[in-house]
């Protein structure tokens, strides 16, 4: 199991933009497909509070529910891309 889980929507734009940055920086992650409907969407309501995708928690750096694709990728990007600590 990898550190980073993504709960994701098939077909969603900003959950591909998130996709794309993790496959670029060559991260293991896991996926958790989420129902269509928001309201069957409970899983990720847990970890973040709300039901919008994409979302991803980081275990190794204490990251829960992270969403907004533009704040993930910059994450990422700073985190674990060239330069990261």
């Amino acid at each position: 199991m990898a550190d980073i889980t993504m709960y994701e929507l098939p077909g969603c734009p900003y959950c591909a933009k998130v996709r794309s940055k993790l496959d670029e920086l060559d991260l293991e992650y896991d996926v958790i497909e989420v129902p269509r409907s928001h309201d069957e969407r409970t899983e990720v309501e847990k970890v973040s509070g709300q039901t919008g995708v994409p979302v991803i928690s980081d275990e190794e750096n204490g990251v829960e529910g992270m969403s907004e694709s533009d704040d993930i990728v910059e994450y990422l990007a700073e985190t674990y891309g060239e330069g990261a600590a």
